[in-house]
Protein backbone atom coordinates (compact mmCIF):
# COMPACT_ATOMS: atom_id res chain seq x y z
CA UNK A 1 0.00 0.00 0.00
CA UNK A 2 1.29 3.53 -1.00
CA UNK A 3 2.50 5.94 1.93
CA UNK A 4 0.91 9.59 1.77
CA UNK A 5 3.06 12.53 1.62
CA UNK A 6 1.31 13.59 5.18
CA UNK A 7 1.26 9.74 6.91
CA UNK A 8 1.43 10.15 10.66
CA UNK A 9 4.65 8.99 11.08
CA UNK A 10 5.39 11.68 8.74
CA UNK A 11 3.46 14.27 10.70
CA UNK A 12 5.06 12.85 14.17
CA UNK A 13 8.86 13.53 13.06
CA UNK A 14 8.02 16.79 11.73
CA UNK A 15 6.30 17.48 14.56
CA UNK A 16 8.92 16.30 17.25
CA UNK A 17 11.58 17.54 15.16
CA UNK A 18 10.68 21.22 15.16
CA UNK A 19 12.53 24.12 16.60
CA UNK A 20 11.18 24.54 20.02
CA UNK A 21 9.04 22.22 20.33
CA UNK A 22 11.79 19.00 20.26
CA UNK A 23 13.55 20.03 23.72
CA UNK A 24 10.39 20.23 25.59
CA UNK A 25 8.81 16.87 23.94
CA UNK A 26 11.77 14.88 24.32
CA UNK A 27 12.80 15.96 27.97
CA UNK A 28 8.90 15.22 28.72
CA UNK A 29 9.40 11.35 27.32
CA UNK A 30 12.83 11.37 29.88
CA UNK A 31 10.57 12.44 32.94
CA UNK A 32 8.12 10.32 32.60
CA UNK A 33 9.86 6.80 32.58
CA UNK A 34 8.88 6.34 36.56
CA UNK A 35 5.15 6.81 35.85
CA UNK A 36 4.64 3.51 34.57
CA UNK A 37 6.57 1.28 36.59
CA UNK A 38 7.34 3.12 40.35
CA UNK A 39 4.59 0.98 41.77
CA UNK A 40 5.76 -2.03 40.63
CA UNK A 41 9.47 -0.98 41.39
CA UNK A 42 8.38 -0.58 45.28
CA UNK A 43 7.32 -3.71 45.58
CA UNK A 44 10.11 -5.19 44.47
CA UNK A 45 12.31 -2.92 46.51
CA UNK A 46 10.25 -3.74 49.65
CA UNK A 47 10.20 -7.50 49.42
CA UNK A 48 13.87 -7.52 48.31
CA UNK A 49 14.21 -6.30 51.63
CA UNK A 50 12.02 -9.04 53.93
CA UNK A 51 8.81 -7.70 53.95
CA UNK A 52 5.93 -9.24 53.79
CA UNK A 53 3.46 -8.53 50.72
CA UNK A 54 1.28 -6.77 53.03
CA UNK A 55 3.56 -3.93 53.88
CA UNK A 56 4.75 -3.95 49.84
CA UNK A 57 1.16 -3.23 49.42
CA UNK A 58 0.82 -0.52 51.70
CA UNK A 59 4.13 1.10 50.99
CA UNK A 60 2.96 1.01 47.29
CA UNK A 61 -0.47 1.77 47.97
CA UNK A 62 0.51 5.15 50.06
CA UNK A 63 3.06 6.09 47.18
CA UNK A 64 -0.13 6.11 44.76
CA UNK A 65 -2.38 7.95 47.53
CA UNK A 66 0.33 10.82 47.76
CA UNK A 67 0.64 11.06 44.24
CA UNK A 68 -3.34 12.02 44.17
CA UNK A 69 -3.57 14.15 46.94
CA UNK A 70 -0.43 15.90 45.48
CA UNK A 71 -0.65 16.25 41.81
CA UNK A 72 -3.55 18.75 41.56
CA UNK A 73 -2.40 21.21 44.23
CA UNK A 74 1.09 20.81 42.37
CA UNK A 75 -0.21 21.43 38.82
CA UNK A 76 -2.09 24.52 40.24
CA UNK A 77 1.39 25.61 41.16
CA UNK A 78 2.84 25.44 37.44
CA UNK A 79 -0.41 27.84 36.10
CA UNK A 80 0.05 30.11 38.57
CA UNK A 81 4.34 30.55 38.80
CA UNK A 82 5.09 28.88 35.52
CA UNK A 83 6.84 25.27 35.14
CA UNK A 84 10.44 25.92 36.08
CA UNK A 85 10.44 26.45 39.89
CA UNK A 86 7.86 23.85 40.80
CA UNK A 87 9.49 21.11 38.09
CA UNK A 88 13.18 21.77 39.31
CA UNK A 89 11.83 21.46 42.69
CA UNK A 90 10.15 18.45 42.44
CA UNK A 91 13.01 16.56 40.35
CA UNK A 92 15.35 17.12 43.24
CA UNK A 93 13.06 15.97 45.42
CA UNK A 94 11.32 13.37 43.97
CA UNK A 95 14.38 11.04 43.73
CA UNK A 96 15.81 12.27 47.06
CA UNK A 97 13.26 10.73 48.53
CA UNK A 98 13.23 7.84 47.00
CA UNK A 99 16.69 7.07 47.49
CA UNK A 100 16.10 7.43 51.19
CA UNK A 101 13.12 4.90 50.75
CA UNK A 102 15.74 2.67 49.55
CA UNK A 103 18.70 2.78 51.54
CA UNK A 104 18.22 4.51 54.85
CA UNK A 105 15.00 2.73 55.83
CA UNK A 106 13.25 -1.04 56.67
CA UNK A 107 9.70 -2.34 56.16
CA UNK A 108 7.65 -2.09 59.03
CA UNK A 109 9.41 1.25 60.02
CA UNK A 110 7.25 4.31 60.01
CA UNK A 111 9.86 6.44 57.60
CA UNK A 112 9.29 3.87 54.57
CA UNK A 113 5.60 4.58 54.34
CA UNK A 114 6.08 8.51 55.22
CA UNK A 115 8.61 8.75 52.49
CA UNK A 116 6.68 6.79 49.75
CA UNK A 117 4.21 9.53 50.41
CA UNK A 118 6.52 12.31 49.73
CA UNK A 119 7.29 10.93 46.65
CA UNK A 120 4.07 10.39 45.48
CA UNK A 121 3.55 13.80 46.56
CA UNK A 122 6.51 15.24 44.39
CA UNK A 123 6.41 13.12 41.45
CA UNK A 124 6.96 15.69 38.76
CA UNK A 125 4.13 16.50 36.76
CA UNK A 126 5.42 15.95 33.49
CA UNK A 127 2.14 14.57 31.82
CA UNK A 128 -0.08 17.09 32.31
CA UNK A 129 2.73 20.01 32.26
CA UNK A 130 3.95 18.54 28.48
CA UNK A 131 -0.03 18.16 27.38
CA UNK A 132 -0.72 21.82 28.35
CA UNK A 133 2.23 22.84 26.69
CA UNK A 134 1.04 21.11 23.64
CA UNK A 135 -2.27 23.41 24.00
CA UNK A 136 -0.40 26.57 24.37
CA UNK A 137 2.43 26.13 21.27
CA UNK A 138 1.58 28.20 18.05
CA UNK A 139 0.44 24.83 16.65
CA UNK A 140 -2.27 24.65 13.86
CA UNK A 141 -4.98 22.33 14.57
CA UNK A 142 -3.89 19.45 12.73
CA UNK A 143 -0.60 19.71 14.21
CA UNK A 144 -2.62 19.51 17.61
CA UNK A 145 -4.43 16.73 17.15
CA UNK A 146 -1.00 14.97 15.86
CA UNK A 147 0.67 16.03 19.21
CA UNK A 148 -2.49 14.10 21.32
CA UNK A 149 -2.07 11.30 19.10
CA UNK A 150 1.58 11.33 20.01
CA UNK A 151 1.00 11.38 24.05
CA UNK A 152 -1.46 8.90 23.60
CA UNK A 153 1.09 6.50 21.80
CA UNK A 154 3.72 7.49 24.26
CA UNK A 155 1.50 6.36 26.92
CA UNK A 156 0.88 2.47 25.52
CA UNK A 157 5.08 2.89 24.57
CA UNK A 158 5.96 3.53 28.00
CA UNK A 159 3.11 0.91 29.85
CA UNK A 160 4.95 -1.66 27.93
CA UNK A 161 8.57 -0.60 27.27
CA UNK A 162 9.14 1.16 31.23
CA UNK A 163 8.78 -2.58 33.24
CA UNK A 164 11.22 -4.06 30.53
CA UNK A 165 13.80 -1.13 31.65
CA UNK A 166 13.35 -1.83 35.11
CA UNK A 167 13.82 -5.91 33.74
CA UNK A 168 17.00 -4.95 32.07
CA UNK A 169 18.12 -2.81 35.03
CA UNK A 170 17.36 -5.09 37.54
CA UNK A 171 19.99 -7.66 35.49
CA UNK A 172 22.79 -5.73 36.40
CA UNK A 173 21.73 -5.12 40.33
CA UNK A 174 19.54 -4.90 42.70
CA UNK A 175 15.53 -3.83 42.60
CA UNK A 176 16.65 -0.77 45.10
CA UNK A 177 19.44 -0.02 42.33
CA UNK A 178 16.94 -0.03 39.64
CA UNK A 179 14.35 1.86 41.42
CA UNK A 180 17.09 4.76 42.29
CA UNK A 181 18.56 4.66 38.49
CA UNK A 182 15.08 5.08 36.89
CA UNK A 183 14.15 7.91 39.41
CA UNK A 184 17.06 9.64 38.95
CA UNK A 185 16.68 9.51 35.72
CA UNK A 186 13.03 10.75 35.75
CA UNK A 187 14.01 13.47 37.95
CA UNK A 188 16.75 14.87 35.17
CA UNK A 189 13.90 14.53 32.51
CA UNK A 190 12.32 17.17 34.72
CA UNK A 191 15.04 19.36 35.71
CA UNK A 192 15.55 19.15 31.63
CA UNK A 193 12.15 19.91 31.01
CA UNK A 194 12.35 22.59 33.14
CA UNK A 195 15.03 24.76 31.52
CA UNK A 196 14.20 24.13 28.27
CA UNK A 197 12.69 27.04 26.69
CA UNK A 198 9.44 27.58 24.71
CA UNK A 199 8.14 30.56 22.78
CA UNK A 200 6.91 33.99 24.83
CA UNK A 201 3.43 33.24 26.62
CA UNK A 202 3.32 29.41 26.20
CA UNK A 203 4.16 28.83 30.22
CA UNK A 204 0.33 30.82 30.92
CA UNK A 205 1.39 31.87 34.19
CA UNK A 206 1.20 35.42 32.73
CA UNK A 207 -2.15 35.25 31.52
CA UNK A 208 -3.42 34.60 34.63
CA UNK A 209 -1.75 37.85 36.14
CA UNK A 210 -3.10 39.91 33.86
CA UNK A 211 -7.12 38.15 33.52
CA UNK A 212 -6.61 39.00 37.52
CA UNK A 213 -7.25 36.06 38.74
CA UNK A 214 -8.51 35.38 42.48
CA UNK A 215 -10.08 32.40 42.35
CA UNK A 216 -7.20 30.38 41.89
CA UNK A 217 -6.82 28.96 45.21
CA UNK A 218 -10.08 27.52 45.38
CA UNK A 219 -11.23 24.34 45.28
CA UNK A 220 -11.16 21.98 41.79
CA UNK A 221 -11.08 24.91 39.91
CA UNK A 222 -11.13 23.31 36.51
CA UNK A 223 -14.27 20.76 37.38
CA UNK A 224 -16.64 24.05 38.72
CA UNK A 225 -17.07 24.04 34.45
CA UNK A 226 -19.43 21.90 33.08
CA UNK A 227 -17.77 20.62 29.97
CA UNK A 228 -14.62 19.87 32.00
CA UNK A 229 -17.25 17.73 34.55
CA UNK A 230 -19.04 15.86 31.87
CA UNK A 231 -15.80 15.20 29.97
CA UNK A 232 -13.89 13.95 33.61
CA UNK A 233 -16.98 11.95 34.57
CA UNK A 234 -16.83 10.09 30.54
CA UNK A 235 -13.06 9.47 31.47
CA UNK A 236 -13.96 7.97 34.84
CA UNK A 237 -16.60 5.73 33.44
CA UNK A 238 -14.39 4.64 30.29
CA UNK A 239 -11.58 3.88 32.49
CA UNK A 240 -13.72 1.62 34.85
CA UNK A 241 -14.14 -1.26 31.86
CA UNK A 242 -9.98 -1.45 32.19
CA UNK A 243 -9.75 -1.94 35.45
CA UNK A 244 -12.42 -4.92 35.30
CA UNK A 245 -10.57 -6.19 32.61
CA UNK A 246 -7.03 -5.95 34.18
CA UNK A 247 -8.48 -8.78 36.68
CA UNK A 248 -10.55 -10.64 34.14
CA UNK A 249 -7.93 -11.34 31.81
CA UNK A 250 -5.45 -13.09 34.05
CA UNK A 251 -8.51 -14.97 35.89
CA UNK A 252 -9.43 -15.85 31.97
CA UNK A 253 -6.01 -17.73 31.10
CA UNK A 254 -5.35 -19.13 34.17
CA UNK A 255 -8.82 -20.90 34.41
CA UNK A 256 -8.08 -22.28 30.97
CA UNK A 257 -4.76 -23.96 32.45
CA UNK A 258 -2.19 -21.71 30.96
CA UNK A 259 -1.01 -19.11 33.36
CA UNK A 260 2.61 -18.83 31.70
CA UNK A 261 0.34 -16.92 28.82
CA UNK A 262 -0.76 -14.29 30.38
CA UNK A 263 1.88 -11.49 29.45
CA UNK A 264 1.45 -12.76 25.97
CA UNK A 265 -2.67 -12.09 26.25
CA UNK A 266 -1.78 -8.79 27.49
CA UNK A 267 1.06 -7.44 25.27
CA UNK A 268 -1.66 -8.28 22.65
CA UNK A 269 -3.77 -5.73 24.54
CA UNK A 270 -1.56 -2.97 24.23
CA UNK A 271 -0.34 -3.96 20.94
CA UNK A 272 -3.55 -3.35 19.11
CA UNK A 273 -4.33 -0.05 21.32
CA UNK A 274 -0.76 1.38 19.50
CA UNK A 275 -1.28 0.04 16.17
CA UNK A 276 -5.13 1.32 15.76
CA UNK A 277 -3.37 4.74 16.68
CA UNK A 278 -0.96 4.30 13.55
CA UNK A 279 -3.40 2.74 11.51
CA UNK A 280 -6.21 4.85 11.87
CA UNK A 281 -4.92 8.39 13.57
CA UNK A 282 -4.03 10.19 10.09
CA UNK A 283 -7.68 10.64 9.31
CA UNK A 284 -8.83 11.75 12.95
CA UNK A 285 -8.78 15.24 12.45
CA UNK A 286 -10.73 15.22 9.54
CA UNK A 287 -13.91 15.03 11.86
CA UNK A 288 -14.82 17.69 14.78
CA UNK A 289 -13.02 16.21 17.80
CA UNK A 290 -16.40 16.93 19.90
CA UNK A 291 -18.04 14.83 17.50
CA UNK A 292 -15.79 12.45 16.66
CA UNK A 293 -15.07 11.19 20.86
CA UNK A 294 -18.71 9.60 21.61
CA UNK A 295 -17.90 7.48 18.40
CA UNK A 296 -14.87 6.34 19.55
CA UNK A 297 -16.18 5.50 22.90
CA UNK A 298 -18.98 3.28 21.31
CA UNK A 299 -16.81 1.68 18.88
CA UNK A 300 -13.99 1.38 22.63
CA UNK A 301 -17.88 -0.41 24.07
CA UNK A 302 -18.10 -2.95 21.42
CA UNK A 303 -14.51 -3.71 21.30
CA UNK A 304 -14.85 -4.57 25.06
CA UNK A 305 -17.45 -6.70 24.34
CA UNK A 306 -15.18 -9.13 21.84
CA UNK A 307 -13.62 -11.11 25.21
CA UNK A 308 -17.33 -12.52 25.80
CA UNK A 309 -16.70 -14.31 22.72
CA UNK A 310 -13.32 -16.32 23.49
CA UNK A 311 -13.15 -19.10 24.19
CA UNK A 312 -9.21 -20.12 24.56
CA UNK A 313 -6.46 -17.89 25.50
CA UNK A 314 -5.35 -18.02 21.87
CA UNK A 315 -8.75 -16.27 21.04
CA UNK A 316 -9.37 -13.72 23.97
CA UNK A 317 -5.73 -12.22 22.50
CA UNK A 318 -7.01 -11.83 19.35
CA UNK A 319 -10.55 -10.52 20.79
CA UNK A 320 -8.16 -7.78 22.75
CA UNK A 321 -6.26 -7.09 20.21
CA UNK A 322 -8.96 -6.31 17.84
CA UNK A 323 -10.97 -4.76 20.64
CA UNK A 324 -8.39 -2.21 21.36
CA UNK A 325 -7.82 -0.46 17.92
CA UNK A 326 -9.79 2.33 19.18
CA UNK A 327 -8.08 2.59 22.86
CA UNK A 328 -5.50 5.05 22.57
CA UNK A 329 -7.96 7.34 19.49
CA UNK A 330 -9.95 7.73 22.54
CA UNK A 331 -7.21 8.77 24.60
CA UNK A 332 -5.86 11.54 22.03
CA UNK A 333 -9.37 12.68 21.46
CA UNK A 334 -9.76 13.00 25.49
CA UNK A 335 -6.61 15.54 25.87
CA UNK A 336 -7.82 17.25 23.01
CA UNK A 337 -11.04 18.14 24.44
CA UNK A 338 -9.39 18.64 27.52
CA UNK A 339 -7.38 21.33 26.06
CA UNK A 340 -10.36 23.05 24.19
CA UNK A 341 -12.91 23.25 27.18
CA UNK A 342 -10.50 24.10 30.21
CA UNK A 343 -10.08 27.31 31.21
CA UNK A 344 -6.93 28.25 29.12
CA UNK A 345 -5.14 29.80 32.60
CA UNK A 346 -5.74 26.40 34.50
CA UNK A 347 -4.65 23.79 31.75
CA UNK A 348 -1.98 21.67 33.88
CA UNK A 349 -4.47 21.38 36.76
CA UNK A 350 -7.29 20.14 34.10
CA UNK A 351 -4.72 17.74 32.22
CA UNK A 352 -4.37 16.32 36.29
CA UNK A 353 -7.67 16.03 36.79
CA UNK A 354 -8.44 14.48 33.80
CA UNK A 355 -5.61 11.99 34.54
CA UNK A 356 -7.00 11.06 38.26
CA UNK A 357 -10.51 10.35 36.70
CA UNK A 358 -8.90 7.89 34.48
CA UNK A 359 -7.16 6.41 37.44
CA UNK A 360 -9.95 6.79 39.83
CA UNK A 361 -12.24 4.78 37.53
CA UNK A 362 -9.70 1.94 36.75
CA UNK A 363 -9.14 1.41 40.82
CA UNK A 364 -12.75 1.27 40.93
CA UNK A 365 -12.96 -1.34 38.03
CA UNK A 366 -10.00 -3.71 39.80
CA UNK A 367 -11.78 -3.18 43.06
CA UNK A 368 -15.41 -4.06 41.66
CA UNK A 369 -13.32 -7.44 39.44
CA UNK A 370 -12.06 -8.69 42.82
CA UNK A 371 -15.67 -8.74 44.10
CA UNK A 372 -17.43 -10.21 40.69
CA UNK A 373 -14.55 -13.03 40.79
CA UNK A 374 -15.93 -15.31 42.36
CA UNK A 375 -19.85 -15.29 41.88
CA UNK A 376 -19.86 -14.12 38.46
CA UNK A 377 -16.20 -15.62 36.95
CA UNK A 378 -14.14 -13.91 34.42
CA UNK A 379 -17.17 -14.40 31.98
CA UNK A 380 -19.81 -12.27 34.21
CA UNK A 381 -16.51 -9.95 34.95
CA UNK A 382 -16.09 -9.16 31.32
CA UNK A 383 -19.99 -8.42 30.53
CA UNK A 384 -19.78 -5.97 33.36
CA UNK A 385 -17.24 -4.19 31.64
CA UNK A 386 -18.93 -4.58 28.23
CA UNK A 387 -21.98 -2.90 30.42
CA UNK A 388 -19.79 -0.24 31.37
CA UNK A 389 -18.23 0.87 28.73
CA UNK A 390 -21.44 1.23 26.65
CA UNK A 391 -22.56 3.55 29.90
CA UNK A 392 -20.08 5.59 29.23
CA UNK A 393 -20.95 5.84 25.91
CA UNK A 394 -24.21 6.58 26.10
CA UNK A 395 -23.12 9.87 28.79
CA UNK A 396 -20.51 10.61 25.69
CA UNK A 397 -23.68 10.98 23.31
CA UNK A 398 -25.24 12.65 25.90
CA UNK A 399 -22.59 15.12 26.34
CA UNK A 400 -21.34 15.73 22.96
CA UNK A 401 -23.44 19.07 22.17
CA UNK A 402 -22.28 20.58 25.79
CA UNK A 403 -18.79 19.52 24.60
CA UNK A 404 -19.28 21.05 20.99
CA UNK A 405 -20.38 24.35 22.63
CA UNK A 406 -17.54 25.01 24.70
CA UNK A 407 -15.00 23.45 22.34
CA UNK A 408 -16.60 25.95 19.70
CA UNK A 409 -16.01 29.04 21.96
CA UNK A 410 -12.14 28.49 22.60
CA UNK A 411 -10.15 31.08 21.52
CA UNK A 412 -7.18 30.20 18.81
CA UNK A 413 -3.59 30.13 20.13
CA UNK A 414 -1.84 32.93 19.18
CA UNK A 415 0.66 31.84 16.23
CA UNK A 416 -1.56 29.81 14.54
CA UNK A 417 -3.87 31.80 12.01
CA UNK A 418 -3.62 31.15 8.43
CA UNK A 419 -1.29 28.38 9.17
Amino acid sequence: MEVKPNGLARRLAALLTRRQVAGPAWWSVVSRLPVYLMSLAMVLVVREQGGSYAQAGLVSALYTAGMALGSPLVARRIDRRGRRTVLVATGLVYPSALAALVWTTTPGTWAQPALAVLAGIALPPANACMRSLWARLPLADDERETAYLWEALLTEILVIGAPLMLAALMLTGSAGTALTAVSVIGGAGAIGLALTPVPDGTDGPAKAREAGRKDAGGAPGPLRSAPMLALTAVMAFSAVPIGLMTLAIPAFVDAHGSPGSTGVVYACWGVGSALGALWLGRSQSEVAVHVRFPRLVLAFALGTGLPLLAASPLTLGLALAVGSVPIALVSASEMSLVSLVADERSLTEAFTWASLATVLGDAVGQQAGGLLMEPAGPRGVFAAAFGMALAAALIAFACRGLLGRAAAGRPVPAGTEGR
